[in-house]
């Protein structure tokens, strides 16, 4: 049986901790935090123990859920002991750090996933299996909906490295998995619509971003801090022969219909709500590529070229220019 470290007890480090405990295949080797009271807390409450994190880089494997700029440190340290790893996004905020950090996990010859739990899940999944049948034919036009419920703390835009690193990164991978050619432009606009704090803070609430592949291809990527009706999560491929979608998913079906007219419940309020199946399944392919030895993605690259999208993005956003992504 697998034995798996968690690095970070934060509330990310709690959904992968959780689900590895419940997984038949691994085992929850323990817990390690640079603070050592949410280290206890949460090996307690999964019943495992708390890890130095020198003991974690021994463990079978090594799960990342710690602060950003850690996440590359970490990764060379698991990767110089020989561990397989999974790391939330993003490796880190500046490509010039990533490339070092890919090349010490190819020298090293170890397994690297990145967290883009949104390949997972079941409805996109469907989505991009139909499309791969060739259900909609040859892909034109491809549409990614993602907007917040409501916009994360000032203290967290302010070392999140911004909507387009931070945020959209999800939607740019998702991209490039769906289009299954690398976008060759980025266009993008921007604004500070919803808290001036976070303008203050030198980032964007609002954002829109169109992505253009070799073959012609198009993308259209919105995003915003605050949907008043919940998490919004949609996709929409267009294609030569017909249309595939993928809507919103609420906590029930069931709909009220009176005088007023049709009523149903918001959608579902939060990512980890939304997304708690995504989790689950990037888990078991983690733990799958590891046991049957097996390439796995999303890898290393996969990250440092959605980090390149949003790179250009935010190039975009501030000349009012398209913007060739920069290479791997």
């Amino acid at each position: 049986m697998l034995e798996i470290a968690v690095l970070g007890a934060g509330r990310i480090g709690r959904i992968h901790a959780g689900n590895i405990a419940a997984h038949p295949g691994a085992r929850l080797a323990g817990i390690a935090d640079t603070d050592p009271a949410a280290a206890s807390g949460l090996a307690d409450a999964l019943g495992t123990r708390v890890l130095r994190l020198d003991d974690a880089t021994r463990a079978d494997a090594l799960v990342i859920c710690s602060p950003t700029p850690t996440h590359a440190d970490y990764i060379e340290q698991a990767a110089a002991q020989g561990r397989p790893v999974f790391c939330e996004k993003p490796i880190d905020l500046s490509a010039a750090r990533v490339r070092p950090c890919l090349a010490a996990v190819h020298q090293a010859g170890v397994t690297l996933m990145v967290g883009f739990n949104r390949r997972f899940d079941p409805h996109f999944a469907a989505l991009k299996a139909r499309l791969d049948a060739g259900e909609i034919g040859r892909l034109e036009l491809l549409t990614i909906i993602s907007r917040d419920p409501s916009p994360p703390p000032i203290s967290y835009v302010a070392s999140s490295g911004g909507l387009f690193r931070d945020m959209m990164i999800h939607d740019l991978d998702m991209a490039r998995f769906l289009l299954e050619e690398e976008p060759v432009s980025v266009s993008a606009a921007a604004s500070c619509l919803i808290d001036p704090a976070i303008g203050a803070a030198g980032d964007v609430d609002t954002a829109v971003v169109t992505l253009r592949t070799a073959s012609g291809r198009l993308c259209q990527i919105s995003n915003s801090r605050r949907a008043t009706y919940g998490y919004d999560q949609r996709i929409e491929a267009h294609g030569a022969a017909g249309m595939l979608r993928s809507g919103n998913v609420f906590p029930t079906t069931v709909q009220l219909a009176d005088a007023q007219g049709f009523r149903s419940n918001p959608v579902l309020p939060s990512f980890l709500d939304r997304y708690a199946a995504a989790y689950r399944a990037e888990l078991s392919a983690f733990i799958d590529a590891i046991s049957e030895g097996v390439a796995i993605q999303p890898n290393g690259e996969d990250g440092l070229r959605a980090l390149l999208l949003a790179d250009a993005a935010v190039e975009a956003a501030a000349t009012g220019r398209a913007v060739q992504p920069a290479a791997v």
